[in-house]
């Protein structure tokens, strides 16, 4: 059930979703609050799991991570037992950045991370496969990022 926010709890929001190191005080001043209602405004948002963590975005490229496909999965089986044996799989790749169970034509898409082709073949034959649940896989590669954004348009 979606929390109520009011237009301060959307500027702060805003705020951290642009930069969550922001201090208190710079925060505050930034939304127009004193320091103190606005930590107490940030606890009620991070309590009430609005806020779920705070993260540290990292250049893909300077870490190895060259590499971003999108894979639609299509399932063996629809049945509980094979979607909660491959839920369980995805859950445990790191390489595995999103994982949706799809409604419509394929029955899962990923978005995957990986060093380069070579790396992301050898992840497709040891992880997307029938011991998880896999009949079958359709990759894409992306040729352009035209836009990435870990912001909610709150």
């Amino acid at each position: 059930m979606p929390v109520k926010l009011d237009e301060i709890d959307r500027r702060i929001l805003r705020a951290l979703q642009r930069d969550g190191r922001l201090q208190n005080n710079e925060l505050a001043q930034e939304i127009g609050l004193s320091p103190s209602p606005c930590l107490r405004r940030v606890r009620l948002l991070e309590e009430a799991g609005v806020i779920e963590r705070y993260v540290a975005v990292v250049d893909a490229a300077k870490v190895g991570i060259g590499t971003t496909l999108f894979t639609r999965v299509w399932l063996t089986a629809q049945d509980a037992d094979t979607i909660e044996r491959f839920i369980a799989a995805m859950k445990r790749l790191p390489q595995v950045m999103e994982c949706y169970i799809m409604l419509g034509d394929c029955d899962a898409l990923l978005r995957v991370a990986v060093e380069d082709l070579a790396d992301y073949r050898r992840f497709q034959t040891r992880h997307l496969t029938r011991d998880n649940g896999i009949q079958n896989v359709k990759t894409d590669l992306p040729s352009e990022v035209v836009k990435q954004s870990f912001a909610l348009p709150v």
